[in-house]
Order: structure tokens, then C-alpha cells, then sequence
């Protein structure tokens, strides 16, 4: 299950809060940025808050972009996401996305926790404004391993077993009882 809002103590991230944003559909299909931090907002040179979430992308990310939206909103997994910032002048520096589901609370229908930092912060970063982002490369985290077709090693027997012509001894090495570390 994905924690709700009020399970998260900003007190706790207050090192990363800068580069954090929540994400929010108040009853509408548009995602909005509900909240920003100050460095998320410095990257673009504005207050971002209210402002859709997909008018910062390219044309090109938009449709992947809501792919991935939907998959951390519908099943509860976490993205991160390699991206590709542009200002007006196409200068580029590359970011990090990370989007985490958060559970509704009853008076949003949708909910999202992000951050969004530079690899290196650049040069320019409050001086020029990124116009545009790029959607590069993606993992899904958190999502249930499956144990389906995982080899699982147990103990070796006590006698040793002929298999294919090989010969298995329980292995290791015993260090006299005063060796022992520990």
C-alpha cells in the first residue's frame, strides 16, 4: 500500500524538501502540481504550483509520460526517470525523476509525491529557465518481486552425492574454536 500524506513527516526529508513537488487531480483528469519546492520552482524560474504537470514536457514525452503516470497511480509502484531539461536557448542538463504513489485521502482523487533534481547542477540554474523536458530513460521500483522460476539453494546434504560425475562435500572452512572471531 502506498502511504497517505499525513505518513510522511517533511521533517524527515527536510534535506531533499528543495527538490520535492506533490502531484494532485482534484476531481479532474488534469494532474496538477499541487505543492513545489524551492529548487523544483527555481529550475523553471517561476512558481509551478497549480500549473499542469505535463505542460513542462515535450510533445515527444507527453504520451509516455501518462503511461507512467497511470502505472504509479493505478499500481502503486514508483518511477525513476532519467530526463533531459532544455532552456530557451537549448542549453541542456540532464535530471532525475523520481514519482512515488501517495493514497487518497478522500478529498483528492489522485495523488503523487516526486522530486526532481539535476544530476550536476548546471552553471546557469537561476539565471535561465527550463522550457522544456525530455523523457529518457525509466525503472519502475517497489513493485512485488515474483519468486516464479528463482532457483532457491538449500543445504547440502550430509553424505556426499555422485552427480554427472561429480563429487559434492559439504564445503567450508572451520576455524578452531580459538580463532574464532567474534
Amino acid at each position: 500500500m502506498a502511504p497517505a500524506r499525513s505518513d510522511i513527516d517533511p521533517g524527515n526529508i527536510r534535506h531533499v524538501l528543495g527538490d520535492t513537488f506533490m502531484l494532485a487531480a482534484d476531481f479532474t483528469d488534469c494532474i496538477r502540481f499541487r505543492l513545489a519546492g524551492t529548487r523544483v520552482c527555481a529550475l523553471f524560474a517561476r512558481e509551478i504550483k497549480g500549473e499542469p504537470f505535463n505542460n513542462l514536457w515535450s510533445e515527444a514525452s507527453r504520451e509516455p509520460l501518462e503511461k507512467l503516470l497511470a502505472a504509479v497511480l493505478t499500481e502503486n509502484v514508483g518511477v525513476v526517470a532519467g530526463v533531459l531539461g532544455r532552456t530557451r536557448d537549448r542549453t541542456e542538463a540532464k535530471f532525475e525523476l523520481l514519482l512515488l504513489p501517495l493514497a487518497p485521502d478522500g478529498r483528492t482523487r489522485i495523488r503523487a509525491l516526486g522530486a526532481l533534481a539535476p544530476l550536476t547542477p548546471p552553471y546557469w540554474l537561476g539565471e535561465r529557465a527550463v522550457t522544456e523536458l525530455d523523457l529518457r530513460t525509466f525503472r519502475h521500483v517497489g513493485a512485488g518481486q515474483s519468486d516464479v522460476g528463482v532457483r532457491r539453494f538449500g543445504l547440502a546434504p550430509e553424505e556426499p552425492q555422485t552427480r554427472h560425475g561429480f563429487l559434492v562435500y559439504n564445503g567450508g572452512r572451520e576455524l578452531p574454536d580459538d580463532n574464532r572471531i567474534g
